[in-house]
Parts: structure tokens; C-alpha cells; sequence
């Protein structure tokens, strides 16, 4: 209620930047639920701001999340496209393209950045993703990501997709999504890349059996 007047709103925010981690979580706790409500608020759009500028981690997070679905809407209100930008100023850019290749329309968004943008548009993104290789390939849509890169990618790139793959063959190779990106490894590795991830399939064991025999 406060957060939606014009006073009440300008104390919170002053509060907000001297508060202690604990005070700002009780603030935080009443406002999560109400965040969408807030962001397109005259008043209450810019306690959502202070929380990207003062909050923590966790805390935007949680705010980006309330933002995922409604980002069209938001940069289309007036006060909305503001929280927008503040997110986009505050979060972490690890967490933004990581956030956007686990959606099932972001990774497209993905993919077809790296087919037309220029290498120094590209280079950021991709570093990114490598930071997050283990966890993508095992994702419903990040997987895609990770293939794209292997089938169209540098071979610099390429080659450090198949060395997170490596020693995880077996395990990989039974998943439900990330078994796609091995086997894109084996069509679009090197001669010698491919080798390494053939010879740990044939000498690896797994309980009595060799990882071969599990595989098949």
C-alpha cells in the first residue's frame, strides 16, 4: 500500500538503501507477491527499481523471474519499460543468457543471435554459455543451444563443448535431452576429439559391464 503512494513509496526507497540485509527481506517478502502489480505502478515501479539497485542476488532473481512471461507487456508501459532496463543494469549477464537459452522461445533468440550477429556481438554470448555448458545440455531447450553451436560454431568453441562432455559420456548418453548434444559431438568433433570420446565409450566400465554393453 505504501509502495503505491507517492510518499509512502519515496520512504520506502530511502529506507531501502540503509536498511540491514534483514529488514530488506522482510520489505522484500510482502512485495514479491505483488511485483507485476508494482512494476506498472506510477509510485510502486520504483520500490521494484531500488530492490534491482540495493536487493540481493537471490532477491533479483526472484524479480527476474516475475518478469519472465510479461517482458512485452512490461517495455510497452510506461513505468514497466523502466524496471526493465533496471533489471537488465543489475542482473548478472550470466543469469540473463542462461535465463534466456532455458526458454523455449529465448533459445531461439539465442540461436539465431549467433547465426547473424558479428563475432564481437557472439564472442560475449558464447562465453557465457560455456560457463553454463553442464547445465544447458541437460535442459529441455538449452540443449538446443549447445547443438547449434556444435554444428555451426568455431572449432574453438566446438572443442570446449566436447572437453565438458568428456568423462560424462555414459551418463550424458542416457539422458533424456543432453544424449542429442553427445551425439552431435561425435558428427561435429575433430578426428582426434572423436577418438578420445569413442575410446572412453569402449574402455569406460560401468558395474560389471563395459559403458559399450550399457549404452547399446
Amino acid at each position: 500500500e505504501f509502495s503505491q503512494d507517492q510518499h509512502g513509496s519515496r520512504f520506502i526507497q530511502l529506507k531501502l538503501e540503509r536498511a540491514t540485509p534483514a529488514e530488506r527481506q522482510l520489505v522484500f517478502n510482502e512485495i514479491l507477491q505483488a511485483a507485476y502489480q508494482l512494476m506498472v505502478d506510477v509510485f510502486g515501479n520504483y520500490v521494484i527499481q531500488k530492490f534491482f539497485e540495493f536487493g540481493s542476488l537471490e532477491q533479483k532473481l526472484a524479480l527476474a523471474e516475475r518478469i519472465r512471461g510479461h517482458v512485452l507487456s512490461l517495455a510497452l508501459q510506461m513505468y514497466g519499460c523502466r524496471v526493465i532496463q533496471k533489471a537488465l543494469e543489475f542482473i548478472p549477464s550470466d543469469q540473463q543468457v542462461f535465463a534466456l537459452s532455458t526458454h523455449p522461445y529465448g533459445c531461439r533468440v539465442i540461436q539465431r543471435i549467433l547465426e547473424h550477429c558479428l563475432p564481437d556481438q557472439t564472442l560475449p554470448i558464447l562465453e557465457e554459455l560455456h560457463q553454463h555448458t553442464e547445465q544447458l545440455v541437460q535442459d529441455q531447450y538449452g540443449n538446443y543451444v549447445i547443438q547449434h553451436v556444435l554444428e555451426h560454431g568455431r572449432p574453438e568453441d566446438k572443442s570446449k563443448i566436447v572437453a565438458e562432455i568428456r568423462g560424462n559420456v555414459l551418463v550424458l548418453s542416457q539422458h533424456k535431452f543432453a544424449s542429442n548434444v553427445v551425439e552431435k559431438c561425435v558428427t561435429h568433433a575433430s578426428r582426434t576429439e572423436r577418438a578420445v570420446l569413442i575410446d572412453e565409450v569402449c574402455t569406460m566400465n560401468d558395474g560389471p559391464h563395459s559403458a559399450l554393453y550399457t549404452m547399446m
